[in-house]
């Protein structure tokens, strides 16, 4: 049964994979049993950039257990990740 921390950040890591993904990044979500929900972030430029953004407690999470940005931040966490992944396709 999925409860509803659960639900919302599937909800959340969904909108930010979107968000990634017109930033020209690779993703996809994960929700193994007994594990926190994560997205895969790949920049299909050097696919050596990889990241598992966790999303807990009403916040997106590096994988190194550092807080991105709130689950209402959306373009804040995907601007933080482009930074660290540097895809170089931002049109910024």
């Amino acid at each position: 049964m999925v409860g509803n921390q659960d639900k919302d950040a599937l909800a959340g890591l969904e909108k930010l994979a979107v968000e990634l993904g017109t930033r020209g990044y690779q993703t996809r979500v994960e929700a193994p049993p007994d594990r926190v929900v994560s997205l895969v972030v790949v920049n299909p430029q050097t696919r050596n950039l990889t990241e598992y953004i966790a999303a807990s407690d009403g916040s997106f999470w590096w994988s190194w257990a550092e807080r991105i940005a709130p689950w209402t931040d959306v373009g804040g966490a995907a601007q933080a990740i482009d930074r660290v992944l540097g895809s170089g396709t931002s049109s910024a």
